[in-house]
């Protein structure tokens, strides 16, 4: 009975140590954002360590971000001026997807602003009359016309974190993490060690008591975050969590990356990630204002390493030349697709790559982070004896949101009318198709996606499966407009049609260049809020 009251006492006292494994992105955006919420203070709030191996790099290719991202570093109290200007930032404003539907030069919009109205009218609904004539971004929201001419999201009048459209950014991953590994030490208090974990240590009922560094010894805590990417250190390779695989859904598994500097500096930087679908997988293209990242995802199933070289310097060709795009030396990335069984076992978390990988195709890494760190941050528990509880919650959450992430991913292709290669028919064939994805499907044959239609703890707005649904050109057959709409409805909806030509007209004329505003921000600064 003592011993039972004294593991009671161990599980009560408050905890008061985390310690997050592996720095990048994943580790440092995980502390500062708990950081930011509680005290990190060693003697009168929670002490937060980050041990970060000297010897391993950063993937480097995550350099999208989602508009979240904003109210993130807002509320860890950075400058979004100082955070442009260190990471070699630009604005991100959606994706453009180019021959998705169909071989060639055809495209569509996901743009990041809401349709207008959002909250009270269902425009699509207005828009299928029309659709031969507009597309439905261009109709709904000023967005890809803005994109269409490079411009930016914002003045340089508007306040830091404001902006006339919505707006994420594309960053260069690598400074993105020093700045953030700067901005935690010297502002949050967060401790930073340089060090190589060993070992591990277990501790009772198989918790992890310490960690085995070779420099600093046994380091204990409360809570070890593991944020070691593809290795996994603490959640894989301690614990043996499995990977839940995802390959017989989204089939792409390697991919080959490369960084190329503009033709001339003068060149437009675009203001959304480029998609541009391949035989057997798609190139991104993400312009920063120095250079731009471009890489070709791809199936190793369907292709060879040599043929998506091959594709890949073509593609380049058509920007920096034949000789430039000969010389390109690619980084291949192999990864398998798929997410933890569980997320947090015992007492340890998995954040990041650690967590789970997928193809980078709608930028869900960084927001991913976000919403695990954020997640641990509010949830965070009181002492041991309330974790399990906490861990059975996250893992449901973002169990969860995996799958909705895939499903939306896997949109994307079931949609296309490609059947040129093996690859888009293998992803054509309904039985690669997630259950939840094919009954939507099924209902938005019939009414178009609404309110309705968000399940839960949606990761994506129903916005975003209108931008996809209608930019891929999926019908939604008339008798789902049998209910006739108001009158006055109707009049609402062309007011709203009417209202984004306007926006769309003065926003044209009054926003500058990407390429005009971040080099303004090298001498002037946005406006503190």
């Amino acid at each position: 009975m003592a011993n039972e009251n004294s593991i009671s006492t161990l599980n009560a006292q408050p905890l008061k140590k985390i310690v997050i494994v592996g720095g990048g992105a994943a580790g440092w955006l995980t502390a500062g954002i708990i950081a930011a919420e509680h005290l990190v203070d060693k003697h009168n709030g929670i002490e937060l360590v980050v041990i970060e191996s000297p010897d391993v790099a950063t993937i480097g290719v995550g350099e999208g971000t989602w508009p979240s991202m904003r109210n993130t570093l807002k509320k860890m109290g950075v400058s979004e001026t100082d955070f442009i200007r260190e990471c070699d930032a630009s604005f991100k404003q959606g994706s453009k997807f180019i021959g998705w539907s169909r071989p060639g030069e055809e495209f569509y919009y996901h743009p990041f602003t809401l349709p207008e109205g959002n909250n009270d009218i269902n425009l699509a609904a207005h828009w299928l009359p029309f659709r031969e004539t507009i597309s439905f971004a261009d109709a709904v929201c000023a967005q890809s016309h803005l994109s269409d001419r490079y411009l930016a999201p914002k003045q340089l009048t508007t306040p830091e974190f404001a902006g006339n459209v919505n707006y994420g950014y594309h960053l260069n991953a690598g400074k993105f993490s020093q700045f953030l590994q700067k901005h935690c030490i010297d502002k949050l208090g967060v401790t930073h060690l340089i060090d190589h974990v060993t070992g591990v240590n277990s501790g009772e009922k198989g918790d992890i008591s310490a960690l085995i560094t070779k420099i600093n010894g046994e380091i204990n805590g409360d809570l070890f975050i593991d944020c070691t990417g593809f290795a996994s250190r603490l959640i894989g390779e301690h614990y043996q969590i499995p990977l839940v695989e995802q390959s017989h859904i989204l089939f792409n598994d390697s991919a080959l990356a490369v960084q190329i500097p503009y033709s001339n500096p003068d060149e437009p930087i675009a203001s959304c990630t480029l998609s541009t679908a391949q035989d057997s997988g798609w190139i991104w293209d993400i312009g920063l204002p120095t250079r731009r990242g471009v890489g070709h995802v791809f199936s190793s199933a369907h292709t060879q390493d040599d043929e998506v070289e091959k594709n890949l310097r073509v593609y380049l060709e058509a920007s920096i030349g034949k000789a430039a795009a000969a010389n390109i030396t690619p980084r291949k990335l192999s990864f398998t697709p798929g997410y933890r069984a569980k997320f947090w076992h015992k007492n340890c978390v998995a954040v990041g790559i650690a967590a789970g990988f997928i193809e980078p195709l709608e930028a869900t890494a960084l927001v991913l982070i976000e919403l695990s760190a954020q997640t641990i941050s509010e949830q965070l528990p009181a002492n041991r004896a309330v974790m399990d509880i906490t861990a059975k919650r996250f893992n449901n959450k973002f169990a969860g949101n995996w799958q909705r992430i895939i499903e939306f991913l896997k949109l994307h292709y079931v949609l296309s009318e490609r059947r040129d290669t093996e690859y888009w028919r293998d992803h054509c064939n309904p039985t690669t198709m997630p259950d939840g994805l094919r009954e939507q499907l099924e209902l938005w044959r019939y009414q178009v996606p609404w309110k309705h239609d968000i399940r839960g703890d949606e990761m994506f707005p129903w916005a975003s499966y209108q931008y996809v649904l209608y930019g891929m050109g999926f019908n939604t057959l008339p008798r789902a407009l049998a209910k006739r709409a108001a009158q006055a409805e109707t009049n609402a909806a062309n007011r709203l049609f009417n209202e984004t030509v306007k926006k769309t007209s003065v926003a044209v004329a009054n926003l500058p260049t990407n390429r005009y505003l971040l080099s303004k921000l090298g001498e002037f600064s946005f406006q503190k809020i």
